[in-house]
C-alpha cells in the first residue's frame, strides 16, 4: 500500500528503508498538520511521530482524501484523537516498545551529567580553565531515588540504579513483585516519595490524572536541593513550578528530554531564529538544568525497532490479520 510518513527524519530514514519494502514509502518532512493532511491524499495509510497533529479536524481531512490506517513511530499516542479515530473508521496502531533500555540509560545518564556537571566541567577544560571549584557533586551509593511508574523504562532505571547502591522508592498504582524482591524497591504514595527521595524520575504516560504531577505543591513537599528528572511526557511537569523551586533552591538540579511546548522546537535547527518560548528560555538560563530535545529514545537498536514495528503494523492492516498493537477506543477509556 502507499504510506505517506511524516516528519521523517534523516535519522530515521535508513531504518525505515531498510525495514519497510513491501509498501510505497512517500517520505516527508513536513509535520503533519490540518494544513498538510491534504498531503497524505492517495495513500491508504499515514505514518506519523511524537509531534504530529492527530486531532480530530485533521483525522477528519484524512479521511476526506482516503486515508483509512494511521501508523504511530511511538509509544505514546496523547497526540491523538483515539475517540475521533474510531468514530472516522481509521485504525491506529502505535510502536508499545523499542527499547526501554535506551531512555533508561539516558534518564541515568543525565542524572550524573548533571550530579557530576558534566557540561560545565568540559565546558571550562575548552576554555583551558581547569579549576574544580563548583563542580562537586555526590555520591549516587546511598542516595534515595524515586521512581515514579514502574513500567519498563521505570523498571530499567532501577535495575541501573540499584547497581550504583541507591535506595529505592516507587510510586505506582500496580505495584511489581519481582521489582520488590531482587532489588528491594519499597512502594510508598507520592507524598512519601517527595519527601525522601533525593533524585525523582518521572516514568509514566501522560493522563488527565497525571498532568502536572510534578507542580507547586508537590514541589514544596521535596527535599532541599532534589534532583528532578523527567524522560517521559512534558505534560507531567508544570514548568513555570518547576521554575520557582530552582529560584529558590528546592529544586538542586532539573534535567529534561520532553517539554510539554516541545511541538514547535524539537527535532528542528532554530540557531538562526529568536526564541519565542519565554518559559524555555528562562529555563535554559540556570546552570543547573541539562535538557536533551527527545533524545532519550536515539538508539540503532530503538530506531530499528520502531522501523520494524512500523512495517508489522502495516503488513497487519494489508493483510486483514489482526494486530495487537492497535489501539481500540473503549478499551483505552476503561478505568
Amino acid at each position: 500500500m502507499k504510506v505517506t510518513v511524516f516528519s521523517t527524519h534523516k535519522f530515521e530514514r535508513e531504518f525505515l528503508n531498510l525495514a519497510i519494502q513491501d509498501h510505497q514509502l512517500h517520505l516527508l518532512e513536513t509535520k503533519l498538520t490540518l494544513d498538510t493532511a491534504s498531503l497524505a491524499a492517495g495513500s491508504e495509510a499515514v505514518s506519523i511521530f511524537v509531534n504530529d497533529d492527530a486531532s480530530g479536524p485533521v483525522l477528519q481531512k484524512l479521511k476526506e482524501v482516503g486515508v483509512k490506517f494511521l501508523a504511530l513511530r511511538s509509544a505514546g499516542y496523547n497526540h491523538v484523537d483515539l475517540q475521533e479515530a474510531n468514530h472516522l473508521g481509521i485504525k491506529v496502531a502505535r510502536v508499545p516498545e523499542y527499547s526501554p533500555a535506551a531512555i533508561a540509560e539516558h534518564t541515568v545518564a543525565i542524572m550524573l551529567g548533571l550530579n557530576r556537571k558534566l557540561i560545565k566541567a568540559h565546558n571550562r577544560v575548552r576554555d583551558l580553565n581547569f579549576s574544580l571549584d563548583g563542580l562537586v557533586g555526590f555520591d549516587m551509593e546511598g542516595k534515595t531515588v524515586g521512581v515514579i511508574g514502574t513500567g519498563k523504562i521505570g523498571s530499567k532505571v532501577i535495575r541501573i540504579l540499584h547497581g550504583f547502591g541507591c535506595r529505592i522508592l516507587a510510586f505506582d498504582p500496580y505495584e511489581n513483585k519481582d521489582l520488590k524482591n531482587q532489588y528491594q524497591v519499597q512502594y510508598v504514595d507520592l507524598d512519601t516519595l517527595c519527601k525522601e527521595s533525593d533524585i525523582i524520575s518521572l516514568h509514566l504516560p501522560l493522563t488527565k490524572e497525571s498532568k502536572y504531577l510534578i507542580n507547586e505543591g508537590s514541589i514544596l513537599q521535596m527535599k532541599q536541593g532534589v534532583m528532578v528528572i523527567n524522560t517521559s511526557r512534558g505534560g507531567l511537569v508544570n514548568t513555570v513550578d518547576v521554575i520557582q523551586g530552582l529560584k529558590t533552591g528546592k529544586i538542586g538540579s532539573f534535567g529534561i528530554d520532553v517539554y510539554e511546548e516541545e511541538a514547535e522546537l524539537f527535532f528542528e535547527d532554530h540557531s538562526e531564529d529568536i526564541l519565542q518560548d519565554d518559559v524555555i528560555a528562562r529555563l535554559m538560563t540556570f546552570q543547573n538544568v541539562l535538557i536533551t530535545s527527545h533524545q532519550a529514545f536515539l538508539t540503532k537498536e530503538a530506531l530499528t525497532q520502531i522501523a520494524a514495528t512500523t512495517s508489522y503494523n502495516l503488513n497487519c492492516w494489508e493483510n486483514l490479520e489482526n494486530n495487537p498493537n492497535e489501539l481500540v477506543f473503549e478499551e483505552v477509556k476503561k478505568p
